[in-house]
């Protein structure tokens, strides 16, 4: 107990809810800022997934994570998602641990388009020690037209 009589335990649990509420308020401002289309996270994000090889494969995180943005893995889903699929090599970018997060026919052409290039997959899963591209923020192309 403390001085004034109350509880040092009921003051730990009010502290809760307003850091979870803070903590809410971030997640919901990073949401945000990802659904911004042309703002430089989307900018960046193509130009981290125009850099992957031939022949190798990212995923959504590791890419958000290169181009600066390591919070925002489902922002580089939603960009592949709504982007042409001319503009980008988005068969290249995949789940963690090498899956394809795609469904249907779209996961059936992302795996023969992998296959083209070269890819190898374990079951159902790329083999990310022999195909994983190896991301580098400070190699991505800057001077790409995006």
């Amino acid at each position: 107990m403390s001085v004034d009589g109350s509880s040092s335990r009921k003051v730990a649990k009010s502290r809760i809810p307003a850091d979870q509420l803070s903590m809410q308020k971030v997640k919901r401002s990073l949401l945000h800022a990802a659904m911004r289309a042309d703002e430089p996270p989307d900018i960046a994000f193509r130009r981290t997934i125009l850099s992957i090889r031939p022949g190798k494969v990212s995923t959504y995180g590791r890419v958000a994570t290169a181009a600066g943005y390591p919070r925002l893995h489902r922002a580089v889903a939603r960009l592949l998602r709504t982007d042409a699929p001319d503009q980008l090599t988005w068969h290249r970018v995949l789940g963690a641990g090498g899956e394809i997060k795609l469904r249907g026919s779209a996961a059936r052409e992302q795996r023969a388009r992998l296959k083209l290039e070269g890819v190898r997959f374990r079951g159902e899963r790329v083999d990310m020690d022999r195909f994983e591209h190896a991301l580098k923020p400070w190699e991505v192309h800057k001077d790409l037209q995006i």
